[in-house]
């Protein structure tokens, strides 16, 4: 029998979504050695380890997996994919939890979430991040209008040095469209 067709605790069949089928078979092979762990400069702030997290999803326990903030801590440096001795992708496993949080609109990962999308759609208008056009993206999303208040001092001192330009808004040329438009068809044939 498939692990990752059953499996959530012990005597709990439970059936596995597709996305997360795809992860597993990313990390099948894992021997759990604890390198990725021993890799990872992230792994002081996250609730369970890299190496416990392969488990988890080896065993299907999609739950526990996105109770967690593991994942979401993943800053993409490769360190546990370069010295992986078995050669798996799991930086690129990483990516794809953090991609199905997104996609389940998963409350817990929200901010991440929207931080992103609004950073994409400013890069996507002009072929660049326009920081105050990203940030405004970004408040606007978080329907919290306390929160550009928190980031005001930061904001004022970027703008001091010269970090932060105040540009007019503008729809922006657009000439990115067409390749963030192929990229999203790629990706919707992948799920």
């Amino acid at each position: 029998m498939d692990p990752m067709a059953t499996a959530n605790a012990p005597g709990t069949p439970r059936p596995v979504s597709k996305p997360m089928t795809e992860i597993g078979k990313m990390v099948q092979t894992c021997i759990q050695c604890g390198t990725c762990t021993g890799s990872c400069p992230n792994e002081f702030a996250m609730d369970i380890t890299p190496r416990r997290l392969w488990r988890m999803v080896l065993m299907g326990q999609e739950d526990k997996i996105f109770k967690s903030k593991t994942f979401s801590l993943c800053s993409s440096c490769y360190c546990c994919t370069l010295r992986c001795p078995r050669g798996l992708p799991l930086t690129q496993a990483m990516a794809a939890l953090k991609q199905v949080a997104a996609d389940r609109k998963l409350s817990k990962y929200r901010q991440s979430t929207l931080f992103y999308t609004s950073f994409m759609k400013s890069v996507r208008r002009h072929g660049r991040v326009r920081e105050m056009e990203f940030m405004t993206l970004y408040f606007t999303d978080m329907k919290n209008p306390a929160l550009p208040f928190r980031f005001a001092g930061l904001g004022m001192r970027l703008m001091g040095k010269g970090k932060v330009a105040i540009q007019l808004p503008s729809k922006g040329s657009g000439k990115l469209a067409a390749i963030f438009d192929k990229v999203k068809e790629l990706e919707s044939g992948l799920r």
